[in-house]
C-alpha cells in the first residue's frame, strides 16, 4: 500500500541473476497512471492479467508483498493458466476488523498531513518494521525514509482509492480456484497481515508452503533480506 515497484529493489537484484524480472505499479501508484473510480484488489489483479498479454508473457512465477500478495492471489484465483507459481508475502484473504482500523488511521494520517510519503515513513513504517530493526539500525531506517521521499509522490485522492481497495478486499472463497505451486509467507512479529490469515490460506490453496521469518515484521524484505531470497528463490527453482 502506497509503494510503488521499486520497493522490491533487495530483491529484484538477486531474482534477475535467474530470472526476467518486471515490476509492476498498480493503478494509482508509482508511474502507472491513476484514473479514477472505484479500485478493488481483483481489478488490480484483471489489470496484471492484461499487463502479461500485452507484453506477450504467456506465464510467469508471480510474487507479492501485502496489497502485491492480495492482487496476486486474485490474479491465480482468475487466471491460474498465466501463474507458474505463486509467492504470497505478508498476505490477508480477507479484511478484518483490524486491518480496517490500521488503514482508517493511515488515511486520517494522510490527510492531516497532505503528504502520502509521509503517512508511509511517519505512519506505516512502524507497522513494517520491529522495534528492534529501529534500534539497531537508526541509520537504515533513514536511509529507507529517503528512499520514499525520492519516489515519485502518490497523489492524496489515489491513495485514498487504493486504501478503500484494501478495505474491501476479500478473496477468501477463491482461493480454492488457486492450482500453481504457492508459498505463504509471513514476519513472526507482523501485527496487520499476521499468522492469523496462514491455517485459511495453507488450507484453501492446495499444497501451499508455509514459511515464518523469525525477527521480522510485515516486511521481511527489508529485515532479512538474504534469507527472504534465499528461501523464495528455492521456491521457484
Amino acid at each position: 500500500m502506497a509503494a510503488d515497484h521499486a520497493c522490491y529493489a533487495f530483491q529484484v537484484a538477486e531474482y534477475a541473476k535467474h530470472f526476467t524480472c518486471i515490476s509492476v505499479d498498480p493503478r494509482g501508484a508509482g508511474e502507472t497512471d491513476k484514473p479514477e473510480g472505484v479500485y478493488s484488489t481483483e481489478l488490480f489483479a484483471d489489470d496484471v492479467g492484461a499487463f502479461m498479454q500485452a507484453l506477450g508473457v504467456g506465464r510467469a512465477h508471480i510474487s507479492g508483498l501485502s496489497l502485491g500478495a492480495a492482487t496476486a492471489m486474485w490474479l491465480a484465483a482468475k487466471y491460474p493458466h498465466k501463474v507458474k507459481s505463486l509467492s504470497l508475502h505478508s498476505g490477508w484473504t480477507k479484511t478484518d476488523p483490524f486491518i480496517n482500523a490500521a488503514v482508517e488511521g493511515r488515511r486520517a494520517m494522510a490527510k492531516g498531513l497532505e503528504s502520502v510519503g509521509e503517512t508511509v515513513i511517519l505512519g506505516i513504517f512502524p507497522w513494517c518494521f520491529t522495534p528492534e530493526l529501529y534500534a539497531a539500525k537508526p541509520d537504515y531506517i533513514q536511509s529507507l525514509a529517503a528512499f520514499v521521499r525520492g519516489r515519485p509522490a502518490q497523489p492524496l485522492d489515489a491513495f485514498m482509492r487504493q486504501s478503500n481497495a484494501v478495505s474491501e478486499h476479500d478473496v477468501e472463497s477463491h482461493l480454492g480456484k488457486i492450482t500453481s505451486p504457492t508459498q505463504i509467507t509471513f514476519g513472526r512479529h507482523d501485527m496487520v497481515t499476521s499468522t492469523r490469515f496462514a491455517d485459511r490460506m495453507q488450507a484453501n490453496i492446495q499444497g501451499a508452503e508455509l514459511i515464518v521469518f523469525e525477527g521480522c515484521a510485515h516486511t521481511p524484505i527489508y529485515e532479512r533480506v538474504d534469507e527472504f531470497n534465499q528461501k523464495t528463490l528455492e521456491a521457484v527453482a
